[in-house]
C-alpha cells in the first residue's frame, strides 16, 4: 500500500478555487424578512422564523432544515439543544454550522443524549476550543453511541485535525467496522482527501472505508484509472468500483454497448460521472428515447450523453422543459445544446430562465451585436462576468436598472 501512497502524492494537485460572485447573494438578508406563509412569527411552535431569529439562518436554509426534522412541533427541544451547546462555549456560527451539517441534532435530548457525550469529549482533555472546533468539523459525532466509538472518533479527527499521525495499534480500536473505517480512512487520508470527504465517510455508513482486501483493491484500480484522491469525484470512484463485483461491470459494458456505446466510451463517461457504471441499462434508454422525441438524433442523443452523463439522471420532464426553453423559445439549434449538454444542467430558476429573460429584453432592444449569441457565453459563465457582459456594459442607469428587474424578478 506505501507504493499507493506515493502514487497518490503523484496525484495531488492543490486546487484554490475562488468561490465566484453569486449577484442573489446580496440579497439574502433581505429575502431572510420576506417569510413564507407557512412561517410562524410567534408561539411555541418550532418554525423556519425560529431559526432565523435565533441563529441568523436565511429563510431558505432555515426551511431545508425544518423539512428534515419535520416530527419537532415546538421549540422547547431545540432550545434546549441550543442552550446546552451555548453552555460549553459554541458561538451561534458554530451552532448554525453543526445544525446545518446535522439537522437531527435538535432532535436528541439535550438532557439525556447531549450533555453526557459533550460531557465524556471534556473528561478526554479536550480544552473548550478544541471541544468545539471538533464538533463544528464533525457534528456527527454527537449522534454516535459508546464511549468507546465516541472516543475512537474523537482521538482520529483530532489527530487529523493537529496534523499528527495516527498511530495507535489495532488491538485498541473496537473490533468489526470501526477498525476497518479508521484504518481506511487513515490510507485516503496519506493520499491527500480533504478533511470534509474525509470526515464524511468516517461518520457515515459507507462502503468504500469498509473491508480490507477489497477496499486495498479498489482503491488500486481507482488510482490507476487516473482520478485525483483530493477530489470529490474519486470518493465517487471508488465507492462505484468497490460496490461493483467484476463480472457486473462486464455486464454493464455489454449492455451499453447495445446502446451505441464502446469500451473506450464507458470508461471516458465513467471518469466524467463515475455513478455512470451504477445507471440501469433501461435508465440510459429512457435518457435517449426522451431526447429522440425532442428532435434529437440518435447520434446527438449518444454524443449528448456521453459530453454530459449526468443527463441520465435527470428526469423526462426536466430535459424536455430545458430543452424547449432553450431550442423553441429562444431559437438555439438542437446542435447547439449537444455542443454545450452541461446547460441541461443548471437550474431554471437560479440561471436559465433569469438570463434567457436578459437575453431577450437585449434581442428586442436591438442592443446585441449578433442575433442570438452563443449558448456557451451565456450559460457557461458565472454570475459576475454574465452581469458585467449583458447588464452593465451600458452606458445608461436606467437600462441597467431595467435589465436588473428582469433579471431579479425572473
Amino acid at each position: 500500500m506505501y507504493s499507493l501512497f506515493l502514487h497518490g502524492r503523484r496525484l495531488v494537485a492543490l486546487r484554490k478555487w475562488q468561490k465566484a460572485f453569486a449577484f442573489s447573494n446580496s440579497f439574502s438578508s433581505a429575502s431572510a424578512t420576506h417569510l413564507s406563509p407557512r412561517v410562524g412569527r410567534n408561539g411555541n411552535n418550532f418554525t423556519a422564523s425560529y431559526l432565523v431569529n435565533s441563529l441568523g439562518l436565511t429563510t431558505k436554509l432555515a426551511e431545508s432544515i425544518l423539512s428534515k426534522v419535520s416530527s419537532v412541533k415546538d421549540k422547547a427541544n431545540p432550545d434546549s439543544v441550543l442552550k446546552l451547546l451555548r453552555s460549553h462555549g459554541f458561538t451561534d456560527s458554530q451552532i448554525s454550522t453543526i445544525i446545518t451539517d446535522y439537522p437531527r441534532l435538535l432532535i436528541l435530548d439535550a438532557e439525556k443524549s447531549l450533555a453526557p457525550r459533550l460531557q465524556f469529549l471534556q473528561s478526554r482533555g479536550a480544552s473548550s476550543s478544541e471541544l468545539t472546533q471538533i464538533v463544528s468539523t464533525v457534528p456527527k459525532i454527537l449522534g454516535k453511541r459508546g464511549h468507546k466509538t465516541i472516543s475512537v472518533y474523537y482521538d482520529f479527527i483530532k489527530d487529523t485535525l493537529d496534523h499528527k499521525s495516527y498511530e495507535k495499534s489495532c488491538h485498541s480500536f473496537p473490533q468489526g467496522n470501526l477498525e476497518n473505517k479508521i484504518r481506511n480512512v487513515s490510507v485516503l487520508r496519506e493520499l491527500g482527501l480533504p478533511q470534509k470527504l474525509l470526515f464524511s465517510l468516517l461518520i457515515s455508513c459507507d462502503g468504500p472505508v469498509f473491508g480490507k482486501e477489497k477496499f486495498e483493491e479498489s482503491l488500486k484500480k481507482v488510482l490507476e484509472m487516473g482520478f485525483d484522491p483530493t477530489s470529490a469525484k474519486f470518493v465517487d470512484a471508488l465507492r462505484t468500483v468497490q460496490g461493483l463485483s467484476d463480472k457486473t461491470i462486464e455486464e454493464k459494458i455489454n449492455a451499453y454497448k447495445k446502446l451505441g456505446f464502446d469500451v473506450d466510451d464507458v470508461w471516458a463517461v465513467f471518469k466524467k460521472w463515475p455513478n455512470f457504471l451504477t445507471q440501469s441499462e433501461k435508465k440510459i434508454e429512457n435518457a435517449i428515447e426522451t431526447l429522440l422525441a425532442l428532435g434529437f438524433s440518435r447520434d446527438e442523443s449518444e454524443m449528448l450523453l456521453k459530453r454530459f452523463p449526468q443527463g441520465i439522471g435527470l428526469s423526462a420532464e426536466t430535459i424536455k422543459t430545458k430543452t424547449e426553453l432553450l431550442v423553441k423559445k429562444m431559437s438555439w439549434s438542437l446542435k447547439a445544446v449537444v455542443s454545450n449538454p452541461a446547460v441541461l444542467g443548471y437550474s431554471m430558476e437560479k440561471r436559465i430562465v433569469p438570463r434567457c429573460n436578459v437575453i431577450k429584453a437585449l434581442m428586442s432592444k436591438g442592443l446585441l451585436e449578433s442575433e442570438l449569441p452563443s449558448i456557451s457565453y451565456v450559460f457557461m459563465c458565472n454570475n459576475q462576468m454574465f452581469l458585467n457582459r449583458y447588464m452593465k456594459k451600458h452606458d445608461d442607469t436606467q437600462l441597467e436598472t431595467e435589465l436588473m428587474a428582469i433579471y431579479l424578478d425572473s
